[in-house]
């Protein structure tokens, strides 16, 4: 399912306009990462939580010529997936 197909159905569900379901999902977004560039993490009781996590600098290897390379320290997004999201997908 990509962006389209997702406002698609959450104007559906919700009964709203294409266009108000496209604002509110792109509000809830951009709040989630708002709050992650400040390293703060949303949580989403049942769903899940957005966090961060902070890779240390590591040696890595270009894939093409095999020559070592020094990969930067960076933060990077998470996603834990909640109890009620896991047993969903869990069942068949």
């Amino acid at each position: 399912m990509n962006k389209q197909a997702l406002i698609g159905r959450i104007a559906k569900d919700a009964r709203l306009s294409k266009t108000a379901a496209a604002n509110a999902l792109n509000a809830a977004l951009q709040t989630i990462a708002d709050a992650l560039k400040k390293n703060q993490q949303v949580t989403l009781v049942g769903f899940g939580t957005f966090l961060t996590s902070d890779r240390k600098a590591r040696m890595g290897r270009d894939p093409q010529t095999k020559e070592p390379i020094k990969i930067p320290a960076k933060r990077v997004p998470k996603f834990r997936a909640g109890k009620a999201l896991r047993a969903a997908v869990a069942k068949r």
